[in-house]
């Protein structure tokens, strides 16, 4: 039996690296989103107000929704999904960034790459 015969599921790595070109703009989007979000009770709101406000990255982490991401594909269903994100350095011309390099993934694995 070949692995595709013996389970249904799927693992999808995603790496995405954003340039934040208006921070307040991010923080503002985040605020609204946390707003209308009538199942989050008061509490949590303060929390995710207070850590949204004071770092970017946490409210870019607060805006993009893997189930977003999936919830139009026809035939699946997102079981699980968990998500970070951070500041980092980049540098688009160092070779740690080179999207087609071989991670030592599997040969049944696609990478696809943007840009």
């Amino acid at each position: 039996m070949s692995a595709e015969e013996t389970s249904r599921f799927v693992r999808l790595r995603v790496e995405l690296v954003l340039e934040v070109q208006d921070e307040g703009e991010v923080t503002k989007a985040a605020l609204g989103r946390l707003a209308h979000d009538p199942e989050l009770p008061p509490e949590e709101r303060a929390h995710a107000e207070s850590a949204v406000t004071e770092d970017t990255a946490e409210a870019l982490a607060y805006l993009v929704d893997p189930f977003d991401l999936v919830s139009e594909v026809p035939g699946v269903e997102l079981q699980q999904a968990s998500w970070s994100s951070e500041r980092i350095e980049y540098d688009p011309d160092s070779p740690d960034w080179d999207l087609d390099e071989d991670d030592g993934a599997d040969d049944d694995e696609e990478e696809v790459g943007i840009g």
